[in-house]
């Protein structure tokens, strides 16, 4: 796959794939599958190879997987502050 989306279009890319998977499977569907970012991109295999847990059983279970190995690039405009004074 070699497709770029944005991060609003992770979690339905996800659903594209049968489940339950295993991470190697899902990591190796989706190489090449660029996320882009308010700043920056990272390819989506790879960020699924980042994740701690072995296997998904939904676009939803993955997806929520994501979110703890996702890039802080991935939130916000660049240089945004977070709302801390």
């Amino acid at each position: 796959m070699s497709d770029q989306i944005t991060l609003s279009r992770l979690e339905p890319t996800l659903g594209d794939h049968a489940y339950p998977a295993d991470r190697e499977a899902l990591a190796a569907s989706f190489a090449g599958t660029t996320v882009l970012f308010a700043d920056g991109d990272a390819d989506l295999g790879d960020l699924l190879a980042d994740v701690d847990q072995e296997a998904f059983e939904s676009a939803a279970d993955a997806y929520a997987a994501l979110q703890n190995v996702l890039p802080i690039a991935a939130l916000g405009e660049p240089g945004q502050s977070d709302g801390d004074a």
